[in-house]
């Protein structure tokens, strides 16, 4: 069975996020066909696509490597995401589903739970779903799949510091799935902007060593795996 390239391209996204594959290092079609069990065909594919996104570049004489964002290149997406995340919120307040509603709700009362129990990581990776459903709430395509792609890029870039106040955090995120319930988009748009103004303030800029070459079998952070061959968005 062909193993689709956005499976690959996904697979391989997450290693360069994670760090397995460290700026700068070395992406060899046949080092990663062997790692995620795939033939080359589908890692060709996936290069030109990762390629288009940021996180590859090809160098003369090196061939595909990961790309090396300048300080600038991070903060600029901070600044782009502090812009869209409000206009998302507007879109979701006028065409939220009563599921998306139930799903947000959900996540601000576990938000609320973990802040009383100063569950820090727990909450990066709810507040990473709240958005990632606010995002779906709009109903733009387009929108969601340039703020998925932010995310990825934010997450490769930065490591993020626990709010100082996180109970406030959450209540701020209450406000505005009230707001989104309400269908109120400016109000919507007001909180958003506030929310990632707060976000952004504790995103720390990832200082990663350069490579010189992929991680052979035996020196990559993760256990060699298979690409996951299920349908799914890159």
């Amino acid at each position: 069975m062909r193993v689709p390239a956005h499976s690959v391209c996904t697979a391989i996204r997450d290693d360069i996020v994670s760090g397995v594959f460290e700026r700068g290092s070395r992406l060899t079609e046949e080092v990663l066909a062997r790692r995620y069990g795939v033939s080359r065909v589908p890692v060709r594919e996936a290069l030109r696509t990762l390629e288009s996104e940021g996180f590859v570049v090809t160098r003369r004489h090196a061939g595909a490597c990961v790309a090396e964002p300048s300080e600038q290149e991070a903060a600029d997406l901070l600044e782009v995401r502090m812009l869209l995340e409000p206009l998302s919120a507007a879109r979701a307040a006028q065409r939220r589903t009563e599921a998306h509603l139930k799903v947000l709700r959900g996540l601000v009362r576990l938000g609320q739970e973990r802040a009383r129990r100063d569950e820090g990581e727990d909450l990066r990776s709810l507040a990473g779903w709240f958005h990632e459903t606010l995002a779906q709430a709009s109903g733009s395509p387009g929108l969601i799949a340039l703020l998925t792609q932010l995310r990825h890029k934010i997450a490769w870039m930065y490591a993020v510091d626990q709010p100082a106040r996180p109970a406030e955090a959450w209540a701020e995120h209450g406000a505005l799935v009230d707001a989104v319930a309400r269908r109120d988009a400016e109000r919507a748009r007001t909180l958003a902007a506030q929310l990632a103004e707060r976000h952004g303030a504790v995103h720390r800029l990832r200082r990663a060593a350069r490579a010189t070459t992929v991680p052979r079998a035996g020196h990559v952070r993760t256990s060699q795996r298979a690409v996951n061959t299920a349908s799914g968005r890159n």
